[in-house]
């Protein structure tokens, strides 16, 4: 397979905004899919996404915009999808042209909900698309900090060693470094879990408990996210890497994170449904949530106190102050 050939950015939101400004400083030109006409008018209008990052401006004569998905699919030899993960089955649903022969790019990090699947998973499962020519991003990588050019770094990973290196230099710029791994599954799954852990993070510091704790909490955060990793996918991994540890830090403490900012109104007093409504953009950790805990119950039941407790508080409607106290205990 020749990599990456012509690049198509599948989604909108800040995230897509963020890789279509790093994959336009590769290469020459992009494809553009998005799912409302009017956002695509409103982006020609004005020369920058008008929902998202509108600071980045663009270049139009370097891309073509598509609001319908198979057109950008047909048009197209790599797919960079970055839709947010409740989302993804919705945009899928429109597609009726074939997948199989594209390199899929999951910039999603999150699982399917419902189907409690990973994204790889889901693209092969019901699309055939060979594992390998899917790769995922991951890593402490917040949109925000792209649009201001602030060095950062990421993680590609594919089973095909080859083809992640391949379509690794679509990410390289003076502010993007990356590396490349076969880890696909440990990314994916640690990927929803520091959101998850992002979620307690803010709760806590909505409670106002300080960073001494904070920094205790990410030490057993990381054990739990080691322990799980391990029992879902055995392959040697450092989790003191960028892609784990760096993200759930990132996560966690940023005020980037959407994730931090959900739990941080929940340890303020509001109700799990005000948070949601109050908050402009998706925190995916309450959905991850859900999957990861369904997963782990189903099939690996791996001692996972944090992600026990945040289900307690999203879904049992269990008051946060009871169970993050009782959660503290656990800690060392």
């Amino acid at each position: 397979m020749n990599l990456p050939g012509k690049i198509a950015i599948m989604g909108g939101g800040s995230w897509a905004t963020a890789l279509a400004k790093i994959v336009l400083s590769t290469q020459d030109s992009i494809n553009w899919y998005m799912r409302r006409p009017d956002q695509i008018e409103e982006f020609k209008l004005y020369g920058h996404n008008p929902s998202y990052l509108s600071s980045v401006k663009f270049d139009l004569d370097k891309i073509t915009f598509y609001s319908d998905i198979n057109q950008a699919i047909d048009e197209s030899d790599t797919l960079i999808f970055a839709t947010p993960s409740p989302f993804l089955k919705q945009h899928l649903r429109k597609v009726t042209t074939s997948m199989e022969d594209k390199f899929i790019i999951s910039a999603i990090k999150g699982i399917v909900p419902d189907e409690n699947m990973l994204i790889t998973d889901y693209f092969t499962e019901y699309y055939h698309v060979p594992p390998s020519q899917i790769a995922v991003i991951g890593g402490p990588c917040h949109a925000e900090e792209i649009a201001l050019e602030r060095l950062s770094y990421i993680t590609l990973g594919c089973p095909d060693i080859n083809n992640a290196r391949a379509v690794s230099t679509v990410f390289k710029n003076q502010y993007l470094k990356n590396y490349c791994c076969q880890d696909v599954m440990g990314i994916e799954y640690a990927s929803v879990l520091k959101n998850v852990y992002a979620i307690v993070a803010g709760i806590c510091h909505g409670m106002k408990y300080g960073d001494n704790f904070l920094a205790v909490f990410i030490c057993n955060a990381i054990e739990e996210m080691r322990n799980f990793l391990n029992a879902v996918h055995g392959l040697e991994r450092d989790i003191t890497d960028s892609v784990y540890l760096g993200d759930l830090l990132v996560t966690a403490y940023s005020r980037f994170s959407r994730n931090r900012t959900f739990g941080t109104m929940i340890g303020k007093g509001y109700s799990v449904k005000t948070a949601q409504i109050e908050m402009e953009m998706i925190a995916e950790g309450y959905f991850g949530a859900k999957c990861i805990y369904e997963v782990n119950e189903q099939r690996y039941k791996v001692n996972m106190p944090i992600l026990n407790a945040l289900y307690d508080i999203l879904y049992e409607r269990k008051s946060p102050t009871t169970v993050i106290r009782q959660l503290t205990e656990t800690f060392k």
